[in-house]
């Protein structure tokens, strides 16, 4: 009787103890799908309150008079519920589009970023021969025989390119000279370079060949919105917007273009 009682002890205390470790496991369990729960909350708070904060800035890009808020890159700050949000606005309406430049003009740009004379005039042909039809390399370009001649797989397809990134496939492009290229160019820009909005590096770039454009007839432009959202638990988000403004009398007023997530 008293080994019995012993070991019906011994199973009495070894299943609170399994007991134990399973409400301990429960309710970890239960904390940390809590914890994903509210950290999934924030987070789609702080993007609702990012996209919130593009609609406004694309309200006062439409607005007229002192409701204007005009695309110069200040920081525009206020708070929606409770996250803090800030807007930059900039206009791509200054910057050069791969598909469109001129060699020349693309050339020039290349070595105002400091690229070296002969490389600048190569790269810039081989940007000119990626986008355009045909077999034949243009002077200083390059086609699918001088990709095959330099052992790369990639062939220029003759159609405009879809997004910056593509450019680096481009024969004689490296990552330095990508990086540095990413901040004078969007393919956003359809309406014409507009040197209002230029930055000086293109203005000078412009300079060096004697040329000035007059701003575009089109009076669409297009802007990058840039909206980060914060809040107090530590969640935030950045809203990156492409969009191309047609007019308060248009049917449609504005276009988006481009809606990533940006890296904050």
């Amino acid at each position: 009787m008293t080994r019995q009682r012993g070991f019906a002890l011994l199973v009495v205390l070894w299943s609170m103890a399994l007991l134990a470790l399973l409400g301990a496991q429960l309710t970890g369990t239960g904390r940390t799908e809590a914890q994903i729960a509210r950290n999934l909350l924030s987070g789609a708070s702080a993007e609702a309150a990012a996209d919130g904060a593009v609609d406004e800035a694309i309200f006062h890009l439409l607005a007229p008079g002192e409701a204007h808020w005009p695309a110069d890159g200040v920081a525009r700050r206020w708070t929606i519920g409770n996250a803090a949000v800030e807007v930059r606005i900039l206009s791509e309406s200054g910057k050069i589009n791969p598909n469109r430049a001129p060699i020349a003009v693309m050339a020039a740009l290349l070595r105002r970023l400091g690229a070296a004379p002969r490389q600048a005039d190569a790269v810039a042909a081989a940007i000119f021969d990626w986008r355009t039809p045909g077999l034949r390399a243009s002077p200083n370009g390059a086609k699918a025989a001088e990709y095959r001649a330099a052992g790369r797989d990639d062939i220029p397809p003759g159609k405009p390119f879809e997004s910056l990134d593509e450019l680096g496939a481009v024969l004689g492009m490296t990552p330095a000279l990508l990086t540095a290229l990413r901040p004078y160019l969007s393919i956003y820009n359809e309406a014409g370079l507009d040197t209002r909005y230029a930055p000086p590096l293109i203005a000078l770039a412009l300079r060096d060949l004697g040329m000035d454009f007059d701003p575009p007839s089109d009076a669409r432009q297009t802007f990058a919105i840039t909206a980060t959202a914060a809040l107090p638990d530590g969640a935030s988000f950045r809203r990156l917007a492409i969009v191309r403004i047609h007019g308060v009398g248009d049917e449609h007023p504005w276009q988006i273009l481009a809606w990533d997530r940006g890296d904050v």
